[in-house]
């Protein structure tokens, strides 16, 4: 069994024990941590609430928070002009992202279709035909643009599944996101080591995200913070790790099973702006570890035309203007 398998298999485990009792009083003395209040639907996602779907047509609207949402799956199926496969860690901002494009490109408004789950799931998908089930439903879609850290474009460069070169467009850094109040009082990344304080942390598995965070573990308190947080702490369930951590990790926080978790500083940005509970810690620049993001277009894309339009846009002055409301900076060339 590899580390990722132990360690996917760990926080599981402790994500399991998390929804059967709340804990982490252990390390406090042995007292049971307060159960927190019953979350309002509020906290579910979607949190967009129907502004991420691009689809001109909705039918039917049926989404029941906590039980019945497809929160990363935007747009319609039906006969889409532009399929677009992007790392959830900007859901956010792929709303307005379209929105602009579409007025661009008025032929394309109510055609594009995109899926922002962890880059490593979006590949997986690939791999597998293009095919993927939530739930009780399976569909097939091909992307016809593959964005996430430039690091997971250009490996997919290389293994001959999209073409390069890769188009840089963003940059983000890293945060501390916590509940609002601070409960923990976090002040560095030193204090995620401490064995009283509940985390939730992306999976090394299949969120990329994960590599940035051990590296800045490791700045911050060299491999013994790194053990501890992502060995450890997995290990006596004080760290839960995520399938999909840009969904669970501010989830998890409001509802009070962890305390603390590193992501990135544009998605702790928008549940603030959101009006979520949730604030987050400035990393200093010295610990801090920055991402770039790129993109390019899949081999044998269906809407070639449409792909490269957006591959342009991507770094337009526009597009940029809308990163920079969440955090993001332009990526040089």
């Amino acid at each position: 069994m590899t580390r990722q398998a132990r360690r996917w298999l760990a926080g599981a485990a402790a994500a399991l024990a998390a929804v059967g009792c709340t804990t982490g009083g252990g390390a406090r003395g042995g007292a049971p941590a307060p159960v927190p209040p019953p979350p309002t639907a509020a906290v579910y996602p979607p949190w967009s609430h129907g502004e991420n779907n691009p689809a001109l047509d909705k039918g039917l609207e049926f989404t029941v928070p906590e039980v019945d949402n497809l929160p990363d799956f935007h747009g319609s199926l039906t006969d889409p002009r532009l399929v677009i496969f992007v790392g959830g860690n900007y859901y956010f901002a792929m709303a307005p992202l379209v929105r602009e494009f579409e007025n661009e490109h008025p032929d394309l408004r109510g055609r594009i279709y995109y899926i922002t789950i962890p880059p490593g799931l979006l590949v997986k998908m690939m791999e597998q035909g293009n095919t993927i089930t939530v739930g009780n439903m399976t569909w097939t879609v091909a992307p016809d643009v593959f964005a996430a850290g430039l690091r997971a474009v250009d490996a997919q460069i290389e293994a001959g599944r999209v073409v390069g070169p890769a188009t840089r467009y963003a940059t983000n850094d890293l945060t501390i996101m916590v509940p609002k109040g601070n409960p923990a009082g976090i002040r560095t990344v030193a204090d995620l080591g401490r064995p009283d304080v509940r985390l939730v942390m992306p999976n090394p598995a299949w969120e990329g995200v994960a590599r940035q965070i051990e590296a800045t573990l490791e700045k911050a308190g060299g491999p013994a913070l790194r053990q501890a947080v992502y060995d450890t702490k997995v290990r006596n369930g004080t760290t839960l790790l995520t399938q999909i951590h840009h969904r669970q990790s501010p989830l998890w926080l409001m509802q009070g099973r962890a305390e603390a978790g590193i992501t990135w500083k544009s998605e702790a940005i928008f549940q603030e702006q959101a009006g979520h509970p949730i604030s987050h810690v400035d990393i200093s620049a010295q610990y801090n570890t920055t991402a770039v993001y790129a993109a390019a277009m899949v081999k044998g894309a269906k809407h070639p035309g449409a792909a490269k339009s957006w591959l342009e846009f991507l770094r337009s002055p526009t597009a940029l203007k809308i990163f920079e409301r969440y955090g993001f900076k332009a990526a040089s060339k």
